[in-house]
Order: structure tokens, then sequence, then C-alpha cells
């Protein structure tokens, strides 16, 4: 099994990374655009795991980025099997002190290289025959295969985030990138199971990093309460929906029973989360 993870040097991607290697025996072909890092990344967990790893250096801010990362893959005979869009970025700004080339770079992570990738490896999945025999296949395989099925023929992970149901002042392109990744995965979760090819969605809350600002008290309350997750623990979830074929999940219960409050938000406390949230501007 060979599985390409964007952002893969470091944050959530290198989560991924880290556990396709460790738990699915995955060989990897990582996706970054920080090359000593990754090539760091690779080489360590080769060493680790026993996996095979390609560092691939790319900037898939670039428009025709998609185009290049498939075509790479095929000019080296690479066939892949899960493809993790995990690359993307966050910053919180109002919007009209927000430059140009920053809208545009998260526009085009989010939304065109995120649908180009899936489109050009979801039909390339689709293309493999459902008849492949997983008898005789190596042994750092045979995990993928119980998992996966004998039906299926690839999977792709998209990462979308709860923000998608917030209207919320400074985040409002990342939020509206977000809710384009949620409802696209899940439409075309419909269009790809016949196929046999899966497609999942993952719309986390806050995930537990330096992120936020917050005191490591407040931190290990919000863990506690399923309003944050780990990201080893977030990956590890995410995996196993994915491989399960399911359609989307929101880690934390309270997260999950919050989620269709979120578009009721009062404007009184959305003008308070903005005088709050300001001292974090970027």
């Amino acid at each position: 099994m060979l599985s390409l993870v964007t952002g893969a040097s470091s944050g959530i991607g290198l989560q991924y990374a880290t556990a396709l290697a460790r738990d699915y025996h995955s060989d990897l072909l990582l996706v970054s655009n920080q090359q000593q890092e990754l090539n760091r990344v690779a080489a360590e967990l080769a060493a680790t795991y026993g996996v095979q790893t390609t560092a691939h250096f790319a900037d898939l801010s670039l428009n025709d980025a998609a185009e290049q990362l498939f075509a790479w893959t095929k000019e080296n005979n690479y066939t892949v099997d899960v493809l993790i869009n995990n690359a993307g970025v966050f910053f919180f700004n109002p919007y009209i002190e927000t430059s140009m080339k920053r809208i545009e770079l998260m526009l085009q992570l989010h939304v065109i290289t995120v649908a180009k990738l899936t489109r050009l490896f979801a039909e390339d999945m689709a293309k493999r025959s459902s008849s492949v025999s997983f008898s005789g296949l190596s042994a750092k395989r045979s995990v993928f295969c119980q998992a996966a099925g004998r039906s299926m023929k690839g999977y792709i992970l998209n990462m979308s985030s709860m923000s998608a149901w917030m209207a919320m002042p400074g985040i409002q392109t990342y939020n509206a990138s977000k809710a384009f990744i949620y409802n696209f995965s899940k439409s075309l979760w419909y269009e790809f199971k016949p196929l046999g090819v899966g497609i999942t969605v993952m719309a986390p809350g806050a995930v537990d990093t330096a992120l936020f600002g917050l005191s490591p008290k407040l931190r290990k309350l919000a863990v506690n309460l399923t309003v944050s997750i780990p990201p080893e623990k977030l990956v590890k979830r995410a995996l196993k929906k994915l491989f399960k074929n399911k359609k989307a999940d929101t880690p934390g219960f309270l997260n999950w029973l919050a989620t269709p409050l979120l578009k009721h938000t009062p404007d009184w406390l959305l003008f308070l989360a903005m005088k709050y949230v300001g001292k974090y501007q970027k």
C-alpha cells in the first residue's frame, strides 16, 4: 500500500504519515513545501518503521500543482492507494486587512488543489480492476487489506473543520473554504462508493496545540470535555473512519451536539468573540 500525504513535514500531516507507517505498515509519498524538514521526516519514518518513503517537494498553492503532482506520480510509476489531503493554512485577520496573496494562498490550498487532487486520484483509483486479488501481497500490506476489504480500490481523506458551520469574523476565508471541503467530500462519497473508492471528510473542532494561546490547564480542560482533541487521537480516529468508508466525522460529543447550533449563533456573541480573539490576530 502507498499513501500520499500532503503537508507531511509537520503538524497533523506528520501525525498522519507516522500513523500510516506505524499502524498500517504503509509505504509513504510525503509532499510538502518544507524541503529540509520533509527529507528528515522521510528518513526517520523509513528507519523507524521499515517502510519505503519518498519525499517530494511541491508548492501546492500553485494553480497547476495538482496536475504536476499527479503527473509526477505517473512518470515515476507510483500507484497511490490512499490520499490524505491535509495541507492547509490558518490565519485570523479582518478581511480588509488581509492581503490578496494570503487570500489566494488559502483558497488555492483548501479549494482548488483539494478539488483537483481528489478528481485526479479518485478517477485513477476507480479505474483499477475490481477483480484484483490480495493474495500474495507483501506482509506489510496485510493490515491494510484486512481494514479495506477486497472491494475497495482506494481511499481519500479530506480535512474540514467545525468552523465550516460558523459565520465567524476574522476567519471568513478559512471557514468558507472548510465548508466547501465538507460539502464537496460528502457529495463525492455518494458518487464514488459504487465505484469502490472511499471519500471521507473529517471536521474536528479545536485540536490540542499551542495555536490558540491557551494555558496548559485550559488545554487539559478542553481535552477532558472533548471540545479539543490531541492530534494523535484525531489522526487515529480519522484513519479508522477512512478505512471503514465513513462519509464524515466530527470528534467529541459536545462538538457533535453543538454543530447544529453554530449556524444560529447570536450576533452579540460573535461581536464579543471578535473582541476577545482580536489579540491573537496575526
